[in-house]
């Protein structure tokens, strides 16, 4: 069955370039990013690496943690690691776990649970292995993302929705189309004109079911 929305995330332990990782226990009280990827020394993959690298501060100031997947070996990211840094001039300081038998990209179904052929593995066989999940302190999924593998991943928009995750998950909010932070969100419908006033203060109602406020504190 595939993962949703809400799910509680699946823990593992695996080895990774930091040494063994057992999931939830990593994420702690925090938040975390998972993404994957379908085989290292790769093009597109090499330059999202070397980009989440750069923008690791950004991630730890939302208290987030990050840590990459590959269907491969640790000791094929260790090597990658040096190409990554020279092409982006970033050096990867966060996890990355080796999952050569497939165990936590099948439980993330990213892979279908059948597939049993490791060996001669290219990264056209691992196409799904292409998603970014965002993990809750809760350890349930905040967010699943999935793309292609001709088309390189904008973290800008990942660390935008973290943003909107724990602005909406402190306040009774939602974030409208495009948001950024510091621009006006929605009022839930849960959230009576009452008790918005008495939340909020002043709001403006565009229609009966949306009324826009201040992004509160």
């Amino acid at each position: 069955m595939s993962l949703r929305i809400n799910d509680t995330a699946p823990d593992f332990t695996a080895e990774t370039t930091e040494g063994e990782m057992n999931f939830h226990e990593w994420i702690g009280d925090g938040y975390a990013v998972l993404f994957s990827h379908p085989k290292d020394f790769t093009p597109v993959c090499t330059t999202e690496l070397g980009t989440m690298a750069g923008m690791i501060d950004a991630f730890e100031k939302r208290n987030t943690k990050v840590v990459g997947i590959s269907v491969d070996p640790v000791s094929d990211h260790l090597k990658w690691k040096a190409d990554i840094e020279a092409v982006s001039g970033n050096t990867v300081d966060y996890p990355m776990i080796g999952d050569p038998d497939m165990k936590v990209a099948k439980a993330f179904d990213m892979l279908p649970a059948e597939e049993t052929e490791t060996e001669g593995r290219t990264a056209a066989s691992n196409a799904t292995v292409r998603s970014v999940f965002v993990v809750g302190p809760d350890k349930k999924i905040k967010l699943s993302l999935t793309y292609p593998m001709t088309t390189g991943r904008n973290f800008d928009e990942i660390l935008r929705a973290i943003d909107s995750i724990q602005l909406t998950a402190n306040h009774k909010v939602a974030t409208p189309a495009n948001w950024s932070q510091g621009e006006d969100v929605i009022i839930t419908p849960a959230v009576s004109d009452e008790e918005a006033t008495e939340k909020f203060g002043t709001f403006e109602k565009v229609l009966p079911y949306l009324r826009k406020t201040r992004q509160p504190d």
